[in-house]
């Protein structure tokens, strides 16, 4: 006998509210809109090309959409792409190109005006400037945009006079772009270069005296000094927290889960019960991994649970525990099967399955929870070199969801099983992964999105 089928909703709040989003303020012609504590914000690159711009702009998005602050990269040179399909070559950026000096300024409004539309109709929080701004004509155009609109304005500028550091982000980004397709990469090089000279005519740089009224944070090369300017708020020192911690020396950071648990065996949730025997076969298994890897100045991480420390024993290397790595708290229905958490508490099973981000078990935690937790472990592996994390399910799926640029909705369905290490090797633009399974058969613990949520549900399809 089915219960009758009831719409059960868990609305999340919400968390951005813009006053001028919802009314119309009547203003004079020119004045600006007024700027509240959340208003929204505008990063604005600038720099010379070939200074991480982009990496720096992908990389800062990809962190502000983890963390729950809504944004999105507006790369100025897609707009060009997209306005000239074809690239003859560096003539096309020369400051005396008079028709080409249009088509930039079109695009970068065209950009503005996007940006205006995701504050506007997107309930965007964070937009990415992504362009050179050099000049500082430009600034002032979307200085003058920001402040008609309310909008808050930080500068990112990246200043790198390090030949090496240029030479290897040309290699590594720019031989790919559409621009050079098909193009003979010595040619190509010659070409970019020229193209950076063009830029160098005009670029005048934040200056510490007249720019002393805006907001900023200088990076130069690639974070070996910085200047900050002005923070105005908590999302400015955030990002300029972040910036402050992230590198690109070239590392792998590892995941993996605990060996197969004894509460895993049974089919329940949470608690801290040691490792199966096929969970302990996993520990040994894992400690001759590593060892193969031959990774120079391994660092290992593990919660604070039996069943990750077991595993990390069976690595013969010393370890750290964070309590910050420990698995999601599921409260009441710790230690329960899902089966038992549906007879039990069936309201709260249905609500978790319509919005499993969000949703908060009673006297436990959400995964939105575990993301804020998860932070600190997040901005450590930024700063650090090789890295093996031994944790839990959540919380892989968090960590994994970060490297791999995953929505809210996708992260608590990430396939993390057991017995398996996912190999991370961050490149230019984003990660490389390779999942290693190590010939140790474990249990099945994955629950696949359901089809359907509500009171009908049945057990078989949990």
């Amino acid at each position: 006998m089915s219960l009758k089928r009831t719409e059960l909703t868990q609305n999340p709040l919400q968390k951005i509210w813009v006053p001028w989003m919802s009314s119309k303020l009547s203003r004079r012609r020119g004045s600006s809109v007024p700027q509240f504590t959340n208003s929204p914000t505008m990063i604005v690159m600038v720099g010379l090309p070939a200074r991480g711009k982009t990496y720096i702009s992908k990389k800062l998005t990809r962190y502000l959409n983890w963390i729950g602050v809504p944004t999105k990269v507006f790369n100025v040179g897609q707009y060009r792409r997209d306005a000239c399909r074809t690239y003859k070559n560096y003539e096309f950026f020369r400051p005396d190109n008079e028709e080409a000096m249009k088509i930039r300024k079109a695009c970068a409004l065209a950009a503005l005006k996007d940006v205006a539309t995701y504050f506007t109709q997107e309930q965007g929080q964070v937009a990415v400037f992504d362009a050179t701004n050099t000049t500082r004509d430009r600034r002032e155009v979307i200085l003058s945009f920001a402040k008609e609109n309310g909008y808050k304005v930080f500068f990112i500028e990246s200043i790198c006079d390090d030949p090496e550091i240029i030479a290897e982000n040309i290699k590594q980004v720019k031989l790919s772009s559409p621009d050079y397709i098909d193009c003979d990469k010595e040619e190509a090089v010659a070409d970019f270069l020229k193209r950076i000279e063009c830029y160098k005519v005009t670029y005048v740089p934040l200056d510490d005296d007249k720019d002393s009224h805006l907001s900023y944070i200088k990076i130069f090369n690639v974070g070996s000094r910085y200047l900050v300017n002005r923070v105005q708020d908590h999302i400015q020192s955030r990002i300029v927290y972040y910036l402050m911690n992230i590198h690109v020396t070239p590392r792998t950071i590892y995941l993996c889960r605990h060996g197969e648990s004894d509460l895993n065996l049974l089919g329940r949730i949470g608690g801290d019960s040691g490792l199966s025997q096929r969970g302990s076969q996993f520990a040994s298994a894992l400690g001759k991994y590593i060892k193969s890897q031959s990774i120079p100045d391994l660092k290992v991480w593990t919660s604070h649970m039996k069943r990750t420390i077991q595993t990390a024993e069976g690595l013969g290397v010393p370890y750290e525990q964070w309590k910050a790595l420990n698995e999601i708290d599921a409260g009441v229905c710790e230690e329960l099967t899902y089966e038992e958490i549906q007879a039990n508490y069936p309201e709260e099973f249905a609500l978790r399955d319509q919005d499993k981000y969000r949703y908060r078990y009673p006297k436990g935690e959400s995964y939105e929870d575990l993301v804020q937790r998860l932070e600190p472990v997040i901005m450590e592996l930024e700063r650090q070199e090789n890295v093996l994390v031994v944790c839990h399910q959540a919380v892989m799926r968090c960590l994994l969801a970060y490297f791999l640029d995953k929505s809210a909705e996708e992260l608590p369905y990430l396939k993390c099983p057991l017995h398996t290490v996912l190999k991370l090797t961050p490149v230019a633009y984003g990660c490389k992964v390779e999942s290693v399974f190590l010939n140790i058969e474990a249990v099945n613990t994955h629950r696949d999105r359901p089809a359907v949520s509500g009171w009908d549900r049945v057990t078989e399809s949990s």
